[in-house]
């Protein structure tokens, strides 16, 4: 499949997906959220979607969806292009990232696409760091530690919920880093931006069946600023 090399990083996305399982490799994604940020941390846009995971949805009772609020969503061939558009050039930035970049990189290998090597950084481990010698919140979960922090309320197990409250924790801790003169962390957002800018992505043209799908999302999720050109529909 063709490739594309960014020319300088972009800045980060901030992700979070809600699935029908623990196992990436058994389970799908059912939902799926982005929030776009620049490399100042300034917000450019945000994305989400319902994504029909063809088969059960899971555990309801944890992320609230039911097989009747998926009629009319996509599945994820039809937002791969346009999902690995925002993700291209920039840093991947998750509350246990791995976790969430393990099922987009599962999904993605379903429609024939290797997830590159993208540079991540982990809120959860940043949290660790933070509460370190002090008591740290329960599990160090997203929500105890935004909790901790004072981050205001959100609908939680929401995937657009979680990923701008990942944002919120993203900001605080790297302006920390910033605030007490830099040092590792500083160091290490720094290093994963030059990273992103190298890092070689599948065109997302050659995909197929790569025209956009009207994305879906959950109704209970108060709307903010819209990637543009990203059509969107409501649950």
């Amino acid at each position: 499949m063709p490739s594309v090399v960014v020319e300088a990083a972009r800045g980060f996305a901030v992700v979070d997906v809600e699935a029908t399982g623990s196992s990436s490799r058994r389970h799908r994604v059912v939902e799926v959220a982005v929030v776009l940020l620049d490399r100042e941390l300034g917000a450019e846009g945000e994305f989400s979607t319902l994504v029909d995971p063809q088969g059960p949805v899971g555990p309801t009772h944890i992320h609230g969806i039911e097989a009747a609020h998926l009629g009319g969503a996509p599945r994820f061939a039809g937002i791969a292009a346009r999902l690995m558009g925002l993700l291209r050039g920039r840093v991947l930035v998750g509350h246990n990232v791995g976790c969430d970049r393990a099922f987009l990189a599962a999904e993605f290998a379903r429609v024939g696409v290797r997830l590159p090597a993208v540079p991540e950084l982990c809120t959860m481990r940043m949290a660790a760091e933070h509460f370190a010698g002090a008591p740290v919140p329960y599990g160090l979960s997203l929500h105890a530690c935004a909790r901790a922090l004072g981050v205001p309320g959100w609908p939680p197990h929401t995937a657009l919920g979680d990923a701008r409250t990942t944002a919120a924790l993203f900001g605080h801790f790297v302006s920390e880093t910033a605030t007490v003169g830099g040092g590792p962390e500083s160091a290490a957002v720094a290093e994963r931006l030059s990273q992103a800018a190298g890092v070689r992505w599948p065109d997302a043209g050659a995909l197929p069946g790569s025209a956009d799908a009207l994305w879906k999302r959950r109704s209970n999720v108060s709307a903010g600023q819209s990637v543009p050109n990203v059509r969107c529909g409501g649950a």
